[in-house]
Order: structure tokens, then sequence, then C-alpha cells
């Protein structure tokens, strides 16, 4: 059964790192989608250029920018049998994650079955300084919430995974912020959806991030993920 590999990159003001990261992904992928999330520079450009699939999305967000993505797939009008084979990755665009990993990641899916693959920034893997401290103590106490409330054995938010089109779709994805790769986290937990993560190395981005990088970007990412796992608790 051949498999379709899609990858979706939000993007914002990337153009240093875009095309880095479009050219550094396996040629297995069958479609690169960037979102342009009301970039000003040149990432547009530097994607189309690098062989991307350019779409732009005017409502800033990172679920925004991602749900542009999945809507652009959808209209593509997918045979049943090709939305049963097909695979989602998300990976961010400024090359913190290392593209060429994908393989690694959608390994399981491919190979084992498994519904919902998280790359795992560990310790061990990641470079100095690539995680702020507020990145690495949000995802302990997110990921150990999880693991109290619901009794998952997840140990990192990380943007960068896959899951299988089907699955992805039966989530019904709505956050349109900082609260997207949790929210999937959870509905994959809440609906019994197999799951795995997978080690993968991370590096200093290039540039200056948009959410960790800014004490407004830190705090309102996590209350957002804070509210989502709150929410989930109680229902």
């Amino acid at each position: 059964m051949t498999q379709k590999i899609k990858v979706i990159i939000p993007a914002y003001n990337e153009e240093d790192s875009i095309a880095k990261v479009i050219n550094d992904i396996p040629t297995i992928v069958d479609e690169i989608i960037v979102i342009s999330n009301n970039s000003t520079d040149k990432t547009e450009e530097n994607a189309a250029n690098a062989g991307a699939t350019v779409l732009k999305e005017s409502k800033r967000g990172y679920g925004y920018a991602c749900l542009k993505g999945m809507d652009y797939i959808a209209s593509t009008s997918l045979s049943d049998q090709e939305k049963k084979t097909t695979i989602v990755v998300f990976l961010d665009g400024d090359y913190s994650d290392y593209p060429e990993q994908l393989t690694e990641l959608v390994a399981p899916i491919i190979n084992g079955n498994i519904d919902l693959v998280i790359g795992s920034r560990v310790k061990e893997l990641r470079e100095a300084g690539s995680m702020t401290p507020q990145q690495v103590f949000g995802n302990w106490l997110a990921t150990f919430l999880m693991n109290i409330f619901f009794g998952a054995k997840f140990t990192d938010l990380g943007p960068f995974r896959a899951i299988k089109y089907q699955k992805l779709l039966q989530l019904k994805m709505e956050d349109k912020t900082y609260g997207w790769t949790v929210e999937m986290q959870l509905k994959a937990i809440k609906q019994h959806f197999s799951y795995k993560e997978v080690p993968m190395k991370y590096r200093n981005r290039i540039g200056i991030s948009k959410v960790s990088g800014t004490l407004k970007g830190s705090i309102l990412a996590g209350v957002k993920i804070l509210g989502w796992i709150l929410k989930y608790s109680f229902k």
C-alpha cells in the first residue's frame, strides 16, 4: 500500500531558514505546504523557489496556519483510499528540528500502524540553549498533568509530529494559536488513538522565536496549554 506524505509548515518571517528546512526534507514526501502567516519578508518567495506549495493566512496564529494547510489538503480531492493512506507531518519553519529525521518520525505509522507520532526533544539530543527554561518547564508541567489526569505517557509537546490524515480529521482541531499541539495530544488520548514518541535532535533556531522568545508569548502559550488540559480534565 503506497502512502502519501504531506508536510505542513507554518511560517512567519522565516526567510533565512525556510529554504534550508525544505531542502532537508527527504524525497519520500509528496508535497511540502508552507503557510505564510502574515510574513512581511521573503519567506513566501524563498519557500516557492525551494519547491514548496505556498499558501497565505492573514490571521496570525500557529493554529490558523495549520488549519489553512489542512483545508488545502481537503481541497485536493483525495480519493477514499488516499485519505486512508495519507500521513500529515507538521514541522516548524525555523530550522530548529532536523527535517531529515522525518523518515524516523513516520516509520512507526508506516511499519507499526501507529496513529500519532511526536518528535520528542530529549535533553541528551538538544543543542545547548535550544529550548528556553520556560519551554523546558512548560513541557514538563503540561506532560506531568496529562499523565496525572489522563495516564498519558507523553514527555513533550514538540511541534515536529506525524499523524494519519483520517485520524487528524477525526480530531476536529479548533485551536487557532498556541494550544494547537496540546489540543492534538489531548484529543488523541480521549479518542484512544495509538501514539508513540521518537527521540529527535534539536538545535538553536534561526532568528528569534515569536513565542518562547518573548515574555508575552511565553505567558500566553502557557495559559493556553494549561487551559486545554484543565478543560479536558473536567469533561
